[in-house]
């Protein structure tokens, strides 16, 4: 059932042309196999494999007959957007230990932990004999009457906390409101937790992974944070970072425990208590490690088909260029993360998409195709451009995210990232029936999807957006055989050099997820529809907070219901 609140009026929508169906496969394999190859070396920021990476979609948008769309130099539009970045990396391993007790001794750098390169702009970590606190799930969440440190002062400590919510292992054992159960809030992501850390001014913190919490396996963690990172250029890093960010094995997580008298089991069971305290630990931190830091330009690059009658409404396709480059050798000493699936293969989607739409009718509403960069660093370039946007945010009328691609055949369903309830959903779900396809819900809600792709940073601004998912009910394998090629490449590929272009890829099915994001697109830009949140939505008000400057948008704070625009 489409869900009334966010049902787009059939007459607000303009009859489509017909549709390019010659979405090509040779050329969708052409792109990914490029994107991929060895010579690209991974497609990290500011690397000679991002500087080959642009010029190739300069190139194609080029050969596609698209405009530039990226930022004005001496009055004429770019291809590019840059993105001024914060580049950090370690100059060797750090000399990472724990004293105290049980837990006492020297901890690997990418195999007991893994320890980022610093965000502050700090050119070394020197933290001598710290103490670490235990710290729950390192929430604080008042609308859910949760509040993991109570008031205590964790300045210049190190925080110990589980990943995901305080109920992804069960219920919340002494009541009041829940986190949703199985499906992860921001309070959940990492990303929250560092940023929590640095605002209570701890000194770092060391979340314990586990691959369910967490939805990916150790090597993921190691490969995703001893490498360079980045982060965009901010007045006062150090208000979004602790000094010391870094994740640490179960294992070392229950030497740690341990030395209080505590198991891993119950130090989690403890923490899914609203009444739990913070627990002093007795054992201590210490670290040394230099780091080189300088600010670098990536970039995003932008390519736009002017709208005929509003060229200042635009819809935009997106999708991540960038991976993550050159890092530790795998155990065949391959140390390139090619980056194949994520996301050489959305980078072509958004590709064709261009290379379509650009030989049809110009649609009403401008058409806009950005592949960001620095993604894999944290939503990096996509978080640049919404602080920095080249069109108004207030005229996007929707954001259509590919992050991966279908490479096994057709499916009969598909997906989009989290339970968010967007209109741009109601589009999805009646144009894939037209396919005979259906919509499955996100099944893996605890992984945090909707927080880990590019659409992310426009919907907390308000903009209606979605990253799209091809289907697992797979026309040959069903879902059985959907499910274990997902947690095959989870295991064996994801953020791995192994994540590789494979000749046996069926693209057929990213070729029926590429029609049903067209007709989406083009409906959308021959409309004069403004698809909204649900009125219970996080990023209902934000968007609301800007109706007026969209014409024939509902009024801030209308209800939406069948038959009007929402």
């Amino acid at each position: 059932m489409i869900r009334p609140f966010v049902l787009l009026a059939a007459t607000t929508l303009a009859t489509a042309p017909a549709i390019a169906q010659n979405f090509s496969i040779p050329r969708l394999t052409q792109d990914i196999k490029t994107l991929s190859d060895d010579s690209f070396a991974g497609r990290g920021p500011a690397t000679e494999g991002e500087t080959k990476t642009v010029a190739y979609l300069v190139r194609q948008l080029t050969a596609a007959g698209v405009q530039p769309g990226g930022e004005v130099a001496d009055g004429k539009r770019q291809w590019t957007q840059r993105v001024p970045l914060l580049q950090s990396s370690w100059s060797g391993d750090p000399v990472l230990t724990l004293q105290g007790g049980s837990a006492a001794g020297r901890l690997a750098q990418g195999t007991d932990i893994a320890v980022r390169a610093p965000l502050t702009g700090a050119s070394q970590l020197r933290l001598d004999n710290v103490p670490l606190v235990f710290a729950g799930y390192g929430v604080q969440a008042p609308e859910r009457q949760w509040d993991d440190f109570k008031g205590v002062d964790v300045r210049g400590k190190i925080l110990a906390v589980f990943i995901n919510d305080p109920d992804f292992e069960g219920a919340i054992t002494d009541g009041g409101p829940d986190f949703g159960g199985k499906a992860m809030t921001y309070y959940g992501r990492w990303t929250y937790k560092y940023e929590q850390a640095a605002k209570l001014g701890a000194a770092g913190v060391m979340i314990v992974h586990e691959d369910a919490p967490a939805s990916y396996g150790w090597a993921t963690v190691k490969n995703s944070n001893t490498n360079t990172m980045f982060d965009v250029v901010r007045q006062n890093p150090a208000a979004s970072h602790p000094l010391m960010e870094s994740w640490v094995t179960s294992a070392t997580a229950a030497k740690i425990f341990a030395s209080a008298g505590m198991s891993l089991a119950q130090a989690k069971a403890a923490a899914r208590r609203r009444d739990f305290r913070l627990m002093d630990l007795p054992v201590r931190f210490s670290a040394t490690g230099n780091a080189a830091a300088k600010v670098i330009t990536s970039y995003n690059v932008v390519g736009i088909l002017p709208g005929k009658t509003r060229p200042d409404e635009t819809v935009i396709y997106t999708a991540h260029h960038d991976h993550l480059g050159i890092g530790q050798p795998d155990a065949n000493g391959d140390n390139i993360y090619n980056g194949a699936l994520d996301n050489a293969t959305g980078t072509a989607h958004v590709l064709e998409q261009a290379r379509a739409f650009a030989r049809e009718p110009r649609t009403d509403r401008s058409l806009v195709f950005l592949f960001v960069a620095a993604e894999e660093k944290g939503l990096l370039g996509s978080e640049y451009y919404v602080s920095n946007p080249l069109y108004a945010l207030s005229k996007t009328a929707g954001v259509l995210n590919t992050d991966g691609g279908s490479i096994h055949g057709p499916t009969r369903d598909f997906t989009i990232s989290g339970t968010a309830k967007v209109g741009l959903l109601d589009m999805l779900i009646a144009e894939g029936r037209r396919q005979g396809r259906s919509y499955t819900p996100d099944a893996k809600v605890e992984a945090g999807y909707f927080f880990r792709s590019d659409h992310f940073p426009f919907a907390k601004r308000g903009v209606p957006a979605i990253s799209f998912g091809e289907g697992q009910d797979l026309v040959t394998g069903g879902r059985a055989r959907g499910a274990a090629l997902e947690e095959e490449y989870t295991a064996k590929r994801y953020h791995q050099p192994d994540d590789e272009y494979d000749s046996s890829w069926n693209l057929t099915g990213l070729v029926q997820d590429a029609q049903l994001l067209h007709r989406v697109g083009r409906d959308l830009a021959n409309s004069t529809a403004w698809p909204n949140w649900s009125q219970d939505s996080e990023f209902r008000g934000a968007r609301d907070a800007t109706a007026g400057e969209r014409p024939g948008a509902p009024a801030a704070g209308a209800a939406v219901g069948a038959g009007e625009r929402g």
